[in-house]
């Protein structure tokens, strides 16, 4: 399939006087949440909630920060969530992308809004 980036716009919500910072992200199907690195936890004074243990793609393990909140916006749709914080780059993972409900076109390699909810998103609760 290849990669698939786009831009999306950073927020801490608990901090509205400092600017959004809009990021290009690598969509991460594989990964389950929001990754950034240290210098955007820093940059958006983003507070250390918890310490989380994480599963690397090599089977390793490390322990690292887990910071938040963090308003995420892609286009119109938008998603409060929490961060990892680890790597060189933000890694965009599968919580956020079902939030904003999201779907990846592995053809184009492109980050869409879903096309049967085109006007909002929509989730699944059951």
């Amino acid at each position: 399939m290849g990669h698939v980036q786009t831009e999306i716009v950073l927020v801490n919500p608990r901090r509205p006087e400092l600017e959004p910072m809009t990021v290009t992200a690598l969509v991460n199907t594989g990964a389950v949440s929001l990754c950034i690195p240290e210098h955007i936890q820093t940059q958006l004074d983003l507070e250390v909630a918890e310490t989380r243990e994480a599963t690397m793609a090599d089977g390793s393990r490390r322990k690292m920060d887990y910071v938040g909140p963090v308003h995420v916006q892609f286009g119109s749709r938008s998603s409060f969530t929490g961060a990892l914080v680890m790597g060189d780059e933000v890694l965009l993972g599968c919580i956020p992308l079902e939030d904003m409900d999201l779907v990846v076109n592995p053809k184009l390699r492109t980050l869409t809004v879903n096309p049967d909810s085109p006007n909002y998103a929509t989730n699944r609760v059951k």
